[in-house]
């Protein structure tokens, strides 16, 4: 079975996905440059396909004048 990455991730997994600390991730969502997480019962997890889209500019964020 092969290593396959998630289809969504925790803050601490989503921020190591994108090569930054946990708590740079949560402040860049807390300001809006970042989708925020879905609820998944108790577990609050990111879309992993939608961090790429946004960060490969092709998903509009809901703040535009974030440099990433």
């Amino acid at each position: 079975m092969r290593n396959q990455a998630p289809l969504f991730a925790s803050d601490a997994t989503a921020a190591k996905l994108l090569d930054m600390r946990p708590a740079e991730f949560r402040e860049l969502v807390e300001a809006g440059a970042l989708p925020s997480p879905v609820q998944i019962g108790p577990l609050r997890r990111w879309d992993v396909d939608e961090l790429r889209a946004i960060l490969r500019g092709r998903k509009p964020t809901a703040k535009e004048a974030f440099d990433l």
